[in-house]
């Protein structure tokens, strides 16, 4: 008896002292590729995010800039009533701010009235072309949790119709399974966040935009009240 309990002690200290399994290495593709078909479309709605990203704020940034000196050359010239050259300088300048202004020196000499509402007309042309395409990433990022949602569940109802079919019921096999279709639905949350953040940085940078077009067009106003040389 002393023997055997020796032993069995002997037995249980081997096996406490013995080093824990080193997990396999699992690669972010492998992960990926688990998630199954649904995983295409989501591939295809990241890669569209990406490229409207970044086509939009090339655009965008392009549009912002502006040289500071801009509107006090603009106002020299009307003041000093030179206004075909005023107005060739901002025919020159690709900014949505200058169409804005090149529009209301088209207007000089009407009522003021008329001239901010062929300012505003233009500046809601330029916002509509800063803002183009910008739903799709607002669409991405609700539709990309759905895909995810939707294969997850599409891979829990396989799961499931193979238990009831098998009759296996093996913890490591469903807690796999469970693993595996979660990938989908993470993927899906991730895209769609990053599309709602890539949307509302974008946006901020418009709005940016849109504040300068404001304010260069009530400078312009103010410009026009004043007495020429």
């Amino acid at each position: 008896m002393m023997m055997t309990w020796l032993l069995q002690v002997q037995d249980t200290l081997v096996r406490t002292t013995q080093a824990p399994a080193v997990p396999a290495t699992v690669h972010l593709w492998d992960i990926l590729r688990s998630g199954g078909p649904i995983m295409v479309p989501l591939a295809l709605l990241f890669a569209t995010a990406l490229f409207f990203f970044f086509e939009r704020n090339i655009a965008i940034r392009r549009a912002a800039r502006l040289e500071d000196n801009f509107m006090p050359i603009i106002r020299d010239h009307i003041i000093s009533g030179n206004i075909a050259a005023a107005r060739a300088m901002a025919r020159n300048t690709p900014n949505p701010v200058a169409r804005v202004i090149d529009k209301g020196i088209q207007r000089v000499g009407k009522p003021i009235d008329a001239i901010e509402r062929s300012m505003e007309n233009v500046a809601n042309i330029e916002m509509y072309n800063l803002e183009r395409n910008l739903s799709v990433l607002s669409v991405i990022s609700r539709a990309a949790p759905i895909f995810g949602f939707i294969g997850t569940l599409a891979g829990l109802m396989q799961l499931f119709f193979d238990i009831n079919t098998t009759g296996e019921f093996v913890l490591n096999t469903i807690a796999g399974g469970l693993y595996v279709k979660l990938v989908t639905s993470i993927t899906g949350l991730l895209i769609g966040l990053l599309s709602f953040l890539g949307h509302s940085y974008l946006q901020t940078q418009i709005d940016r935009t849109a504040n300068k077009m404001e304010v260069a067009a009530a400078d312009f106003l103010d410009i026009l009240q004043e007495p020429t040389k």
